[in-house]
């Protein structure tokens, strides 16, 4: 009913109470009310009428909002149509047929677009399948043993979330992805009983390796049986790994046969470290000094004579410990070439024939300077400047060549 329409548009009472409801050209009796006004008996019906409008409304939100599936609303439809019209209430009844014939109208355009939505996610649910066989098919074929496990396991309870497709469709994806884990099952079991193998080869190994060192263990002979030590630990590696408690034990036994060894090396050594640390004390002294000794020395036979005295001294002095070797051989190395310094010098300075080069080398470049000078004079009294720019810059660079050249000669004279 519109706002403008009143209940006795639509229906009346009689005398006795009956409510009769129109309907276009007719009218239907919907009930008695005795003992009620003829106002009270009509509204009485037109609540139910009411009721029945506010269900149509209601229905008319959800298919217009799809909240039900097209197939749920035009059942719904089919059943309110046939209430509204069987309704005993007085209102506009056809107006209510006609708004649920509109909402019968929406239904095919629904229709069509379930079929597509449907159609898009079992297309989706196709390439998403697809997508794990794909992957599936490529673990069986790797070596991940660890990973592929867990992969495996979250591709089946991905699987399992996706929706059904068409029957042939899926069977097929999954006869491929049941294959393919099955094959990953089986390459792994392969691979792990090969694994358990070797693991029990190694152990063998690492026990006839055990058998081996315990006879060395109380062995003094320190190098060589340190050399076997290390062979032994090379073939301990090259074996590989036993199963993990197995391999821990075997590697603790091992472990002590070696302790008991260098531990035993290395008390004999620290004696000898004792030792070795006096003579490094005694040939630091000894270097320290004939540094002293030397310094400032011009005298090429008392720095000879320096440098043998101590060489004596020094190579009667024992070993010192490794790692000090290095720096004490280089400064014994500075201090001999220290001395094979100054003996070149004094040869340099008493060559008869390096003093004549010299000499020649001067009086060179001195007869050249005094030509360019003289030049230089010629020009200037001229006046020929550009002559006398390119004198001038020879003369500079003859004169620092001569300069250096008198150098080289006083040493001969020093």
């Amino acid at each position: 009913m519109t706002e403008t329409q009143a209940p006795k548009d639509f229906g009346r009472v009689d005398e006795d109470g009956t409510v009769y409801v129109t309907v276009g050209d007719t009218e239907r009796s919907v009930g008695q009310v005795p003992d009620a006004t003829p106002e009270e008996a009509l509204g009485f019906y037109t609540r139910r009428y009411e009721n029945l409008a506010a269900e149509v409304n209601l229905l008319g939100s959800r298919v217009e909002s799809q909240a039900m599936s097209p197939e749920d609303a035009r059942k719904a439809i089919d059943t309110l149509k046939a209430n509204v019209a069987e309704a005993n209430a007085v209102g506009d009844l056809p107006a209510l047929t006609a708004q649920l014939e509109k909402l019968e109208e929406l239904l095919p355009a629904q229709i069509e677009a379930r079929k597509a939505a449907r159609a898009e996610q079992n297309a989706a649910t196709v390439a998403a399948k697809q997508a794990m066989v794909d992957e599936a098919e490529a673990l069986s074929t790797g070596n991940d043993w660890r990973g592929g496990v867990d992969r495996f396991r979250n591709l089946l309870e991905e699987w399992k979330a996706l929706p059904r497709i068409d029957r042939a469709t899926d069977n097929e994806l999954w006869r491929r992805f049941s294959s393919a884990r099955t094959q990953y099952t089986r390459r792994r079991k392969a691979h792990f009983s090969e694994v358990n193998s070797h693991r029990d080869e190694a152990k063998a190994i690492k026990e006839a390796i055990i058998a081996e060192a315990e006879p060395l263990a109380d062995s003094t002979d320190w190098g060589p049986t340190a050399g076997a030590f290390r062979d032994l630990m090379a073939r301990w590696k090259a074996a590989g790994s036993a199963r993990r408690s197995d391999d821990d034990a075997l590697w603790a036994r091992f472990r002590a046969i070696q302790d008991k060894f260098f531990d035993a090396r290395t008390n004999a050594q620290q004696a000898v470290d004792g030792e070795e640390a006096e003579n490094l004390a005694a040939k630091t002294a000894l270097v320290e000094q004939v540094e002293k000794d030397l310094e400032g020395v011009t005298d090429v036979e008392k720095a000879k004579s320096v440098h043998r005295e101590f060489l004596e001294k020094y190579s009667e002095l024992g070993h010192v410990p490794r790692k000090a070797m290095r720096d004490l051989d280089n400064r014994v190395r500075r201090i001999g070439d220290k001395v094979s310094e100054l003996e070149a010098d004094e040869w340099r300075r008493t060559d008869p024939e390096a003093r004549q080069r010299a000499e020649d080398t001067v009086a060179l470049f001195q007869s050249q300077v005094d030509k360019l000078q003289a030049d230089l004079a010629d020009a200037e009294a001229k006046g020929d400047t550009r002559k006398v720019k390119d004198t001038a810059k020879s003369l500079e660079t003859y004169q620092s060549w001569l300069d250096q050249a008198k150098e080289t000669l006083a040493e001969f004279n020093a």
